[in-house]
Order: C-alpha cells, then structure tokens, then sequence
C-alpha cells in the first residue's frame, strides 16, 4: 500500500473511532514531505464542509502560510465529493490519489450524485437559487478586480 495512502487510511479510522465523522481521511505531500492530514470531521465540528479534504487543505494552508498549494499531492481515500473537489482546484493543488469512488461513497449513504446532477442542470428542485439585486452589486464587484489576484 502507498505510504501516503495509508496514513489517509489512518486518519480515517481515527475520525471514525471517534465519532468526528464519516469514513474519509487525507494528507497532504509536498517534496516527499507531509504537509497536513485531516478526517472528516462533520459531526464533531457540527459544519457540514469539514471533510477531510477541506481539513487537510486548511491545515497546509496554515502550515504554508499560503492559499496557493502548487506543488503539493494529496492523498484521499475516497473520490472527492464537489465541495472537495472545487477547494483542491481552488487551492492549486497538483495530484490526487484516491482509493475508494463516488460510487462507493453512494452505496454507504453519501449522497454526491445530486450535487453533480445539479450542477449539469439536473434536478433544479434540489435548491431555489435565483439571482437578485445584481445592478446594486455590480459596481463594488466590478471595482475589486485586479485588486487581489
């Protein structure tokens, strides 16, 4: 077994063994390395995006002291939920390396698939999301760009 996968593994079952959350555990590598780690920590935290992903990225941040997470691998023993997904992206993080699938993920009760649904355009009653106020917004919007980024 992958080292790196099998510390994932360990923090998963130290999650579970503790009742923090659901069974999801990560680390996070940089130059042969460990950065971070996190489990899902959902039911302890009482915050539903405190998956092991999300705990490792913000535990590498920290470490880093830095959002941009170029150069590191991270190490998940399950396929990434959307959130999961969007904050690795978002993070610039290079590699993942995940054991189990979504699919795995369904037949215990995770329930991913609608989130993916709706973001291709399916199931729309999962949520009311309707765009107001967008000329009161805009300007303010607008004059952020290129401040930051």
């Amino acid at each position: 077994m992958n080292k790196y996968m099998n510390l994932a593994l360990e923090e998963e079952k130290e999650g579970v063994q503790n009742n923090h959350g659901g069974p999801f555990g990560a680390v996070i590598v940089k130059d042969n390395q460990i950065i971070s780690k996190g489990h899902n920590e959902v039911l302890k935290q009482k915050d539903p995006t405190c998956h092991a992903e999300i705990i490792a990225i913000r535990n590498a941040c920290k470490k880093l002291n830095t959002l941009d997470l170029k150069g590191c691998t991270l190490y998940t023993t399950c396929e990434p939920c959307p959130m999961c997904l969007s904050a690795i992206i978002w993070s610039n993080i290079d590699n993942v390396f995940y054991a189990c699938t979504k699919n795995d993920a369904a037949e215990i009760g995770f329930r991913d698939e609608m989130i993916y649904d709706f973001i291709k355009g399916k199931n729309q009653d999962l949520l009311n999301l309707k765009q107001i106020d967008r000329d009161a917004c805009i300007e303010h919007f607008l004059s952020y760009k290129g401040d930051n980024y």
